[in-house]
């Protein structure tokens, strides 16, 4: 009980619970959400627009895919001796092709040890690699490692050119992404086989290992199979033709 001057005591009244507190001013209905909808709807329309811009920017004059895969065996000239012996070959050399189940498994393990360690895990593109690629070029102040997959290489070795500009790394990496949808992993693999640079003028391992080792890949041993996986990284220096040793 409080007294004031007057001598008027007076009691204060209790507040009842729960005190009534007056609602925040709502928006008014259907204006500003709708708005924001509308303007990310519009934003979405405009980036597809664009992105399906870049692509067919980047697409438009991109190699027919049936047709390159096909590929085409060009004429390879032999000059023998009177007695029958080599003395040279003109052209490429490209053997018949195999099939990866048809490999000792040493050979597709030491490619993978060399040029591509995760091809099985990515999606075509390896972005721990190129990550790594790309600190370990900065810190050399020179390229001294590659982050194209296996995947990319089958898509610059089969269907383009071998310019480097920026476009051609943009086809290069659109192309990997359709490989990867339209082929297994085992079938990009044996695309692989069949097509890299393995030197001497030999394109696939069966050329390579019938112009290096006179044999059939499908008979590799092991040291054959780390020698051929060798050439990819350089194909004049580990040459067992050039450099016996």
């Amino acid at each position: 009980m409080w007294s004031n001057r007057a001598g008027t005591s007076f009691r204060p009244t209790p507040l009842k619970w729960p005190i009534w507190i007056p609602d925040r001013p709502r928006l008014m209905p259907g204006k500003s959400p709708r708005r924001l909808l509308m303007y990310l709807a519009t934003v979405v329309v405009w980036a597809i627009i664009a992105v399906a811009g870049i692509l067919a920017y980047f697409a438009y004059d991109l190699p027919d895919v049936e047709q390159a895969l096909a590929g085409s065996r060009e004429p390879t000239i032999t000059l023998l001796a009177a007695d029958g012996t080599r003395l040279l070959i003109l052209g490429d050399i490209r053997g018949l092709p195999v099939d990866l189940n048809e490999l000792p498994v040493t050979l597709p393990q030491a490619i993978m040890a060399t040029e591509d360690r995760r091809f099985y895990n990515h999606f075509g593109l390896d972005i721990i690699g190129l990550a790594r690629a790309t600190v370990a070029n900065i810190k050399a102040g020179r390229v001294v490692q590659g982050g194209s997959t296996i995947t990319q290489q089958v898509a610059k070795n089969v269907f383009l050119t071998p310019q480097r500009t920026f476009r051609r790394k943009v086809q290069e990496l659109l192309l990997a992404l359709w490989l990867e949808r339209k082929f297994s992993k085992d079938q990009i693999f044996t695309i692989y086989l069949n097509r890299v640079y393995l030197g001497s003028g030999t394109y696939g391992v069966e050329a390579a290992s019938r112009r290096y080792f006179q044999k059939s890949a499908r008979q590799l041993n092991t040291w054959q199979s780390a020698l051929l996986a060798g050439l990819l990284k350089a194909p004049t220096r580990y040459n067992p033709i050039n450099n016996p040793q």
